[in-house]
């Protein structure tokens, strides 16, 4: 096992998935959320701290030793105005505090409206919703915190996720795997038959390791590897037949969105994101692909773990 430790704040999907990468490798790994708990066994030798990583006393020492971080963290929809910006902000506190490097999972809100064109890394932050002027300014302070000499900072962003874990995402389990393994009807928003790009979460894993350990990544922005983007209803038709089932598909129109987010806040946040399925949305990996020389796993193993991994969980 390797002596150097690797952190990892949150332990959801993508912290989940990088460490299935760096338990590959023989790494020693810590993980860090609020409760100390996770949702499944984790592998010998890996512990879990509890607390809050916006405090960045406590961030700091639960990274004691660290030569990585990764900050993993997503809170729900309707927190993220409340503690997005804070978590940041402890994970950087806790590399500047331990001289470690820090790694950073992020996404494509801060970009704004796409206007259907792919988005690279050198697109402009044109957000035009709360949450994407959120991102964008996020973004800043990690950079900003990069060039200062606080903290040695990498970006990865990725599209909406797929993939074994990932029940919260508009391919997630909660919408649409678990209805298509269950012979149910899917529920997505926006126009189904215009591409859209969806980044396989054991991807997101590797690819978040691959950065922090190339000393070339850092100070900049990567968009992490994903397979050529096909309509939302070819992915559907993929799902359900490795599913077993014929595709069944429930479309919420914006005003039924906006009346169940009178109920439930982290719909209502949905709403002001439904642009991005409302015409071609897609992310430019080329950057990635041509300095690690590799991309994004084949579609067709995509949707077969996927749906494997599920099914034998609901």
């Amino acid at each position: 096992m390797s002596d150097k430790l690797h952190v990892i704040f949150g332990t959801g999907p993508v912290g989940m998935a990088i460490l299935d990468e760096l338990a590959k490798q023989g790494q020693r790994v810590r993980m860090v959320n609020r409760s100390g708990k996770t949702s499944e066994p984790l592998p010998s030798g890996v512990e879990v701290m509890a607390g809050n990583v916006a405090d960045p006393a406590f961030a700091s020492h639960a990274a004691a030793g660290a030569s990585v971080i990764y900050n993993a963290l997503n809170p729900a929809y309707s927190q993220w105005v409340a503690l997005f910006a804070a978590l940041q902000a402890g994970a950087i506190a806790a590399a500047a505090a331990n001289h470690a490097k820090l790694v950073v999972m992020d996404n494509l809100y801060m970009y704004g409206d796409p206007q259907g064109q792919p988005m690279s890394e050198e697109r402009p932050h044109q957000a035009h919703t709360k949450k994407g002027q959120l991102r964008a300014a996020m973004a800043r302070d990690l950079l900003a915190a990069h060039h200062a000499g606080r903290v040695q900072v990498v970006v990865g962003r990725a599209a909406d996720f797929i993939g074994p874990r990932v029940w919260v995402s508009a391919l997630g389990g909660d919408l649409v795997i678990k209805p298509a393994v269950q012979g149910k009807a899917a529920q997505v928003v926006g126009d189904i038959d215009t591409p859209h790009s969806y980044t396989y979460m054991p991807d997101i894993g590797r690819a978040l390791v691959a950065l922090a350990a190339d000393e070339r990544a850092f100070g900049q922005v990567w968009h992490l590897p994903t397979p050529p983007a096909v309509s939302t209803r070819r992915m559907l038709e993929l799902i359900y037949a490795a599913a077993g089932h014929p595709l069944k598909v429930q479309v919420a129109p914006k005003w039924l969105l906006r009346l169940v987010g009178l109920f439930n806040p982290d719909a209502r946040e949905v709403v002001e994101m439904v642009y991005e399925f409302e015409q071609p949305f897609l992310i430019d990996d080329r950057k990635f692909r041509h300095h690690f020389g590799w991309g994004a796993t084949d579609l067709e193993t995509v949707i077969g773990e996927t749906v494997g991994w599920f099914q034998g969980r609901v």
